[in-house]
């Protein structure tokens, strides 16, 4: 009785919690159409304190750090919001436009051949749907191993033989994928240069020669972590080492 009691209280907790928070939400809408948008921005922090995270919630808090020119806030949660809607039209454009401000031009490293179009078709599918899908061919060789076990007819057999034997590699391809899927997401580890310049040096130390300057906004990689420094890599390549305080992972919630 103690233990449904608590699950009720805690949904209806929840509940109000969420109303609250959708409240505090569209106050935060009405500040930024109003024009006042330091005023909104303390709204949408209040509710990103909840841990109600979202992409409209990221989305228009970028918005506002863009109205006010603060450069890497504003590259910081339009990323975070793609990281929650990697498809989303509107942000892929205003994060763009807020690209457009960076003092760093660097140049982007296509990738060519087998690696391309490996990484292309992973991409088509997270890694749950990638899963779903191998998932539903297991089912599907069952049911055709059963009429292949079961039939009495030749040519039956012969179809449902092979196409089980084709679900069964579909099924190999599909977690190759999504093992591959997997990989990409936990190799991913984006940051934003928040320092207005930011001295990257060639070792995790202040004694190291410096390699090269990066300015706030800059989107980095994140390879490795030596106490207070961080390795990072930019898309062109070049690598180094910069202060932890300099830049903010965007994965973080």
């Amino acid at each position: 009785m103690m233990k449904h009691l608590i699950y009720i209280l805690t949904f209806l907790i929840s509940t109000l919690s969420f109303a609250q928070n959708e409240t505090v939400f569209e106050q935060a809408n009405t500040l930024y159409n109003e024009g006042k948008f330091d005023d909104a921005l303390e709204k949408y922090k209040a509710v990103l304190e909840t841990e109600q995270h979202s992409a409209a919630l990221y989305f228009n808090m970028a918005n506002a750090h863009y109205k006010l020119n603060h450069i890497a806030p504003s590259i910081y949660f339009y990323e975070k919001a793609l990281l929650l809607k990697p498809n989303d039209k509107d942000i892929k454009n205003n994060i763009a436009y807020a690209r457009n401000m960076t003092i760093d031009d660097i140049e982007i490293v296509p990738e060519v051949g087998f690696s391309r179009l490996i990484k292309t078709v992973t991409n088509t599918m997270s890694f749950d749907n990638w899963a779903k899908t191998a998932v539903g061919l297991v089912v599907f060789f069952v049911v055709l191993f059963m009429v292949y076990y079961f039939s009495y007819s030749t040519s039956k057999k012969r179809f449902a033989f092979v196409s089980s034997l084709a679900c069964l590699l579909l099924v190999f391809v599909a977690l190759a994928f999504a093992f591959h899927k997997y990989k990409l997401a936990d190799n991913n580890r984006p940051a934003i240069v928040f320092a207005k310049e930011a001295q990257i040096k060639s070792e995790p130390n202040l004694r190291s020669s410096e390699a090269f300057k990066l300015h706030e906004g800059t989107k980095v990689q994140v390879l490795d972590t030596v106490s207070n420094w961080k390795k990072i890599k930019l898309s062109d390549g070049k690598t180094g080492w910069v202060a932890s305080i300099d830049i903010k992972m965007v994965k973080n919630f």
